[in-house]
């Protein structure tokens, strides 16, 4: 057959233009596609020879070779696969040849705005990416089917060509001629063996045959005597196998080492410690994924951006995308890990991930997988999980806050909390409820900046007397969380500092009564002195050895008051409803009570105040106020 030259059809340029300049980002994925191609061409020779009955043969090493040709400027990718005849040829390759083609510019210009087409494979597209730096491309193919084979040339312009050839060996190799230099691009960069071994272990690392390709180097010729001879040169060939094959998370887990786990870790994911927890994944289902998940030992830079959040994508083995965000909800941005799912529908460079269902479903289903082994660790490995909270357990509670729980359910039993009767280590909800005090209707927690501020705040005094365990929130998110959960096994959450008349009983409401009735005077001059600071004084029966303490009424408590109002660029200070609570057994307001002077009465409700104040965790508003009341007292 003579080579028979066919024609593009007119919007042939449109369309390779498009691929070319504005579908890829980046030129180096073009030897990915090829070698995409090759792996997928190899797959169904196989497949073809397993159900042949023995018509077709089984190759049994089939390998992948990419051969550059510094000479000619040109790079081949060959393989051992299905190869093509004349027909597959103008279906698979010459595509955009047919009648189709308006159409095919069409899905592709759709596949840009449209993000539920899904065209990778249906037309040979990943071929046409080494036209980024390709000004030539020749494909010689033979195809198990046929005893011809068969030469394709383009140079993506007006025409490409198809002539038989001779050619002993099935399989396909593909040789690009590359571009000529220019300002932007160094073409010929791509002919350097380390620039192959790179890209190759970047995006090609995986593929499940082996990628080959010979490494020359240029070395003296010796004389007799051993010694270089200067000026004369001889090349040493030595075959390299670029790829590893075998992707660490697709390997049973009990036959993976630590050290590898470490290993691999590390130099994928720039760390320089090991990391603290790994979970291997491996899901069959109506979406099908493996992965390996890692939490680190420390908290890395990325922490604290969460733009650079993100697990690594691979589509059957071939790396897609660096960092994908989608397949992680935000607050387990501190993961690292990889995933790789033939179930995913790419757009057509592959550069980029079609929001789909399934991209939810692998996400929600990383998510619940992980909660769920960190629950394990809780009750297998506590010290581990105890190590993992102590970084990452803020997180947790983000997700419960920001999901304006959402994931109340999927969550509540993984964060823990420091408490009153526990000596500061972690308990869990349940752990807390199970303990809780006969006829005791509430879960109590107190807020402050820091565990010690917590152990300052008068209202646990009565708590610590009774035996009432109190949870510790030292963060800015703790109080916020468990506002979020309202409840948990139908206990409601309550702010140890926040007016709450239920927690009295009968006869700690009637002494309340007498007292205030009895001292209505003191506490109206109290109130009085006060003025706007506060709403209400009045006696209190929490306070043990304290003799004041400063707290909310139901709504927004003093913490969430402070945390609000610190958020910078936040002018709309918010003010609390606040109550000045006496110990009526304590010396001071006995003192109090023996007083005339309404200058005096003033000058020890401006010291009760701040120091109310101090004790909650928050600042003195008049420093200048509160000296003067002090040193007037301490004069006298």
């Amino acid at each position: 057959m003579a080579k028979e030259e066919i024609k593009f059809q007119a919007e042939s340029k449109e369309l390779l233009d498009l691929m070319i300049n504005s579908i890829y980002s980046n030129k180096e994925v073009f030897l990915r596609e090829l070698i995409s191609n090759a792996s997928d061409a190899i797959d169904k020779r196989r497949f073809e020879a397993l159900n042949s009955d023995g018509k077709i043969p089984l190759i049994e090493k089939p390998e992948i070779w990419i051969i550059p040709n510094k000479d000619e400027k040109s790079l081949t990718i060959k393989d051992d696969g299905i190869g093509m005849d004349k027909e597959e040829l103008i279906n698979n390759i010459g595509t955009i040849a047919r009648s189709g083609s308006k159409e095919f510019v069409q899905k592709l210009k759709e596949a840009k705005d449209n993000e539920n087409i899904d065209i990778i494979g249906q037309f040979g597209v990943g071929f046409y990416s080494a036209f980024m730096v390709a000004k030539k491309i020749v494909i010689e193919t033979k195809s198990t089917h046929s005893s011809q084979g068969y030469r394709f040339e383009s140079d993506g312009s007006e025409t490409y060509s198809i002539e038989e050839i001779s050619k002993e060996d099935i399989g396909t190799s593909i040789t690009l001629y590359l571009k000529d230099d220019d300002e932007e691009e160094k073409y010929d960069s791509f002919l350097d063996f380390y620039t192959i071994s790179y890209l190759v272990e970047k995006y090609s690392n995986y593929v499940r045959y082996p990628i080959k390709m010979n490494q020359i180097e240029r070395v003296n010729k010796k004389d007799k005597d051993g010694k270089d001879i200067e000026n004369e040169y001889e090349e040493k060939v030595e075959t390299k196998q670029l790829n590893s094959m075998i992707p660490l998370w697709k390997k049973n887990k009990k036959d993976v080492k630590d050290e590898e786990l470490n290993e691999f870790y590390k130099n994928n994911f720039h760390d320089y410690l090991d990391p603290l927890y790994s979970l291997f994944l491996n899901v069959e289902g109506m979406v099908s994924y493996q992965g390996l998940i890692f939490i680190p030992s420390h908290l890395r830079n990325e922490v604290y951006n969460r733009d650079e959040a993100g697990l690594n994508l691979y589509a059957k083995n071939v790396f897609i995308m660096d960092k994908c965000k989608d397949l992680l909800p935000h607050y387990l941005y501190f993961l690292e890990g990889v995933v790789d799912s033939s179930d995913l529908n790419l757009n057509i460079s592959r550069e980029m991930l079609q929001e789909n269902k399934n991209i939810i479903k692998i996400r929600n289903n990383i998510e619940n997988k992980l909660i769920s082994s960190l629950k394990d660790l809780k009750e297998n490995d506590n010290e581990k999980f105890k190590k993992i909270y102590d970084l990452f357990g803020v997180n947790l509670k983000y997700g419960i806050y920001e999901s304006y729980g959402s994931k109340n359910d999927l969550l509540k039993d993984v964060i823990v909390f420091k408490s009153l009767n526990h000596n500061d280590d972690y308990i869990d909800l349940k752990t807390y409820v199970d303990e809780m005090k006969e006829n005791q209707k509430n879960i109590y927690f107190a807020c402050a900046s820091s565990i010690d501020e917590i152990k300052l705040l008068p209202e646990i005094e009565r708590f610590k007397k009774d035996g009432i365990d109190v949870l510790f929130c030292d963060k800015t998110v703790d109080e916020f969380t468990l506002r979020t959960l309202k409840e948990y096994d139908k206990h409601e959450f309550k702010n140890v500092s926040e007016f709450n008349e239920e927690d009295l009983s009968e006869e700690e409401k009637n002494k309340l009564e007498e007292l205030n009735a009895n001292h209505k005077k003191e506490l109206d001059e109290l109130k009085e002195a006060l003025k706007e600071k506060v709403s209400e004084v009045k006696f209190s029966t929490k306070l043990v050895d304290s003799p004041v303490a400063l707290i909310s009424k139901e709504g927004l408590s003093l913490n969430m008051e402070k945390i609000l109002n610190n958020i910078e660029g936040n002018e709309n200070k918010i003010n609390t409803e606040k109550v000045l609570e006496i110990n009526p057994d304590h010396e001071i307001f006995k003192k109090i009570s023996s007083l005339n002077s309404e200058e005096e009465i003033k000058d020890y409700a401006t010291l009760l105040y701040n120091e109310a104040l101090i004790l909650g965790g928050l600042d003195i508003v008049d420093k200048e106020e509160f000296f003067k009341a002090l040193n007037k007292i301490l004069v006298k």
